[in-house]
């Protein structure tokens, strides 16, 4: 998510407030908790005004998922710092961005800027920083707030225009008999079985065929440039290390048909489908491989429209306001291809 909350205003040369400039640099390891800080005070200040809930203090989720950003696209994850008045020599972090580089498509991962820094062109500052060189091939993404129109104008005018929604949806499962199970002809197989090289079961009938480490991360790289657009093993690494649990599912003789992760959390996602048809029976297994001590969350575009009726049916609920995933060129099927989360796609 990447809510700028800016004006559209030219910035032209350095971006003053008074008479301080504000200096952009990369961030380092040490800031990534000050740029939460810098998340939350800037997604609060509007969600209070629309009467939605604020986001909580406990940030560590969130500076797990910056440390991962700030690893993978160092160069791509900057700050804003002016002079710290209370500490002399010091800085504090006004505003930062993080956007990441996977295959030929960039992200904007993050782009928050502290409320009373804004409406001086920073957000736009910080936006053209991190972006590619115009001629470089990549196409370009973001994720945004649907309460947010000067951010997604501000894309907009850089060709990621707002396109599609993303649904964040929530709850427990309480109709799991509206889920439908996977076909008799479809064997899921936990990836550590898989990796291992032992079949594994995984859920109903695993295939008894290991892969083994290598030839698992080849496939799931194939599945991802084919229905996401993009390679990104780098954040499948991070997805084990952060409690989720992926599957392979794969046809009765052996061909590939998608990947899923499940988590104890109750985090589903990502998930790549090579069949529209098998999307809902898959999530239904991720589901029911998970005995979440809390509830189940996941995200979904709306090009998956049956997936988010099944869910809405079987109990879950739309929580917040639809995101809004932004492009300039198309890159994903997002029918097929349902996100990690709006920060990483």
């Amino acid at each position: 998510m990447s809510p700028a909350s800016e004006p559209e205003v030219e910035a032209v040369g350095p971006i003053r407030r008074g008479t301080q400039a504000a200096d952009l640099r990369p961030a380092r390891p040490d800031e990534l908790p000050a740029c939460a800080a810098v998340w939350r005070a800037a997604l609060n200040d509007y969600l209070v005004r629309l009467g939605q809930r604020e986001e909580p203090e406990d940030l560590t989720g969130v500076i797990t998922l910056y440390t991962h950003l700030q690893r993978t696209d160092p160069d791509t994850f900057v700050v804003a710092t002016r002079p710290d008045t209370g500490q002399p020599g010091g800085e504090r972090i006004v505003a930062f961005a993080a956007a990441t580089v996977r295959s030929k498509v960039w992200y904007l991962s993050m782009l928050f800027v502290l409320p009373e820094e804004q409406g001086l062109g920073l957000g736009r500052t910080l936006l053209e920083r991190v972006l590619p060189p115009s001629d470089a091939g990549f196409a370009l993404a973001t994720t945004t707030d649907s309460a947010q129109p000067i951010s997604n104008a501000l894309y907009a005018r850089f060709g990621i225009v707002p396109r599609m929604p993303l649904i964040h949806l929530v709850g427990s499962m309480q109709r799991p008999e509206t889920l439908p199970p996977l076909p008799n002809s479809v064997r899921a197989t936990a990836f550590e079985a898989l990796a291992d090289g032992a079949g594994g079961t995984g859920g109903p009938g695993g295939t008894g065929v290991g892969v083994g480490h290598d030839q698992l991360a080849g496939l799931i790289n194939e599945l991802d440039l084919e229905l996401a657009g993009f390679e990104h093993p780098q954040d499948h690494r991070f997805l084990r290390t952060v409690d989720r649990h992926g599957f392979l599912y794969r046809s009765t003789d052996g061909t590939v048909l998608g990947y899923g992760y499940t988590s104890d959390m109750g985090r589903i996602g990502p998930v790549a489908v090579r069949d529209e048809a098998l999307v809902m029976p898959i999530l239904g297994h991720l589901m029911q491989a998970a005995r979440p001590r809390g509830a189940f969350a996941l995200w979904l575009p709306g090009a998956a429209g049956t997936a988010i009726t099944t869910l809405l049916v079987a109990g879950l609920r739309i929580e917040d306001f639809p995101l809004l995933i932004g492009w300039d060129r198309p890159f994903a099927d997002l029918s097929r291809y349902l996100p990690i989360s709006p920060g990483l796609p």
